[in-house]
């Protein structure tokens, strides 16, 4: 998304802090680096930032004056004081003599890291249209390599999406591409390698590290794996050119058969009354494969962080922007782009017995997922979809 936020998530936004948000977003300007080195130039990121603090980038942008030390304005702030070890830790790598509270990660946990950060399905693992993979005699699968025919098969049998157009196997997108190919590095993960090295890969089983270019190794596998599934006309032409949001309305219409992510395919169209219909994405088994799964991050991930623009006029109120953001409320307000964010009390859920209980809206907006389900008035304007917040954090 990019421009204006509004909806009901905007409403709170500007309830509780007096703030408009205008998104400018990577992936609707130009893609990769494209932004950032753009607004750097100018020496303007914005007055909240989002973005990756590893790789030197938040080294570089302390150097450059790009990003505000939050110290003077964290007083307050018992949310973000829980983290502080965390927030200091990221920080650090800005490399300054005084180390200043920089940048805080995100997904910051205070959970133990032997602990699994999945609640219920894993984030990494094959998943499938079950419907479609039943259609076709549920075939096993011992390689990755086996996936192959099984897709083939699958989108031979599947024919048309529910909009009418072709169904893909494959779709892919680039927003999340850096150091490598980030849906290929998804493939990986089935075999417990985490891709956010740089140009390496490590298992975190066995520790072992790999280069990305390593011809037998996992990425060049995965890469192996697109090229073929490409040259079987199993990837979506489009690609090249799609963003997330594209791709997003594509496994809404079921235009996909596979999800790199369960969390992905099922989120999106595994709506109740499809569930219903025996229709869904579900979790696949392939013989060889050995998941990753991600412990809790107890000093949280730089790969994404926020930090204060130094050009920002308010900062105070920016700082307790993040602050609420990672306050109970501010999670279940925006945890999920995805639409798995519980929303507001009274509107989505209300307590009962002590006991949250959904709402008829908010069956309606969390389980059935209905499309052009609108807001009351009194908590914003537009549809709920519309009004789930795009920051994606």
């Amino acid at each position: 998304m990019s421009g204006s936020s509004r909806g009901w998530f905007a409403k709170i936004v500007k309830d509780k802090f007096n703030m408009e948000m205008n998104i400018i977003a990577p992936n609707v300007a130009g893609g990769g680096d494209t932004l950032y080195q753009t607004r750097s130039a100018n020496g303007n990121l914005g007055d909240l930032i989002l973005i990756n603090a590893d790789k030197n980038r938040l080294k570089d942008m302390v150097t450059a004056g790009l990003v505000l030390d939050m110290t003077d304005y964290m007083g307050d702030c018992a949310n973000l004081q829980q983290y502080k070890k965390a927030i200091e830790d990221a920080s650090a790598v800005a490399g300054e003599e005084n180390p200043g509270m920089w940048a805080v990660p995100s997904e910051v946990s205070n959970e133990p890291a032997t602990e699994p950060c999945e609640a219920v399905a894993p984030t990494n693992a094959p998943s499938v249209r079950w419907d479609i993979y039943g259609q076709i005699g549920y075939p096993e699968m011992n390689t990755l390599e086996d996936l192959l025919d099984v897709l083939k098969q699958m989108q031979d049998a599947a024919g048309t999406s529910e909009s009418g157009k072709k169904a893909y196997a494959l779709s892919l997108f680039k927003d999340w591409d850096g150091d490598m190919m980030q849906n290929a590095a998804a493939l990986t993960a089935l075999y417990g390698y985490e891709a956010n090295q740089g140009f390496a890969l490590m298992n975190s089983g066995t520790n072992e590290i790999q280069s990305i270019i390593d011809d037998d190794g996992a990425y060049v596998r995965a890469l192996r794996f697109l090229f073929q599934a490409n040259q079987m006309g199993l990837v979506d032409p489009e690609s090249t050119t799609q963003n997330f949001d594209m791709l997003n309305a594509k496994y809404r219409a079921g235009a996909v058969l596979y999800s790199f992510w369960p969390w992905l395919g099922s989120g999106y169209y595994n709506t109740v009354e499809r569930m219903a219909e025996g229709k869904g994405f579900q979790t696949a088994t392939i013989g060889d494969m050995k998941c990753l799964s991600y412990g809790s991050f107890t000093l949280g991930k730089m790969e994404n962080a926020v930090m204060v623009g130094s050009q920002a006029k308010d900062p105070q109120r920016i700082v307790d922007f993040i602050d609420w953001l990672y306050s109970p409320e501010g999670v279940e307000m925006s945890c999920a782009q995805s639409g798995t964010n519980c929303g507001p009390e009274g509107l989505t859920w209300e307590m009962k017995d002590g006991e949250p209980v959904l709402t008829d809206f908010g069956v309606e907006a969390l389980v059935k997922m209905a499309d052009g389900l609108q807001v009351p008035e009194e908590w914003g304007t537009g549809t709920w979809k519309e009004g789930i917040s795009a920051l994606n954090y």
